[in-house]
């Protein structure tokens, strides 16, 4: 189907940035959305952004709006999630997802069908 490959985490201090990559290969003709979710240790997977990959749509986590900022590179099958003014609490494995049915709702993670195996994003205060 599609496969997923996250790049980019890392350790950043308070108020830092980082530019996360989602590099998409096989059948991307499939993806509808595609969609940047985080777990932090025992807490439960949450959204962060989505992009549609027809239209460009996007949609934002109201905690991160305003600081995050996701955009795609179609030419490259590739999604990024540009992340500024971190905070500590914004540490957590971030995935990305593909949703390959139908666009729907951006926003629940069971609406996903293909995932990366997750990078690692530390904000030390």
């Amino acid at each position: 189907q599609v496969q997923l490959v996250e790049s980019g985490g890392g350790l950043v201090q308070a108020g830092g940035s980082l530019r996360l990559s989602c590099a998409a290969s096989g059948r991307t003709f499939l993806i509808y959305t595609m969609g940047w979710f985080r777990q932090a240790p025992r807490k439960e997977r949450e959204f962060v952004a989505a992009i549609r990959w027809i239209g460009s749509n996007t949609y934002y986590a109201d905690s991160v709006k305003g600081r995050f900022t996701i955009s795609s590179d179609k030419a490259k099958n590739t999604v990024y999630l540009q992340v500024n003014s971190l905070k500590p609490e914004d540490s957590a494995v971030y995935y990305c997802a593909a949703d390959l049915d139908a666009p729907y709702t951006p926003y629940d993670p069971d609406r996903y069908d293909q995932w990366g195996q997750g990078t690692q994003v530390t904000v030390s205060s």
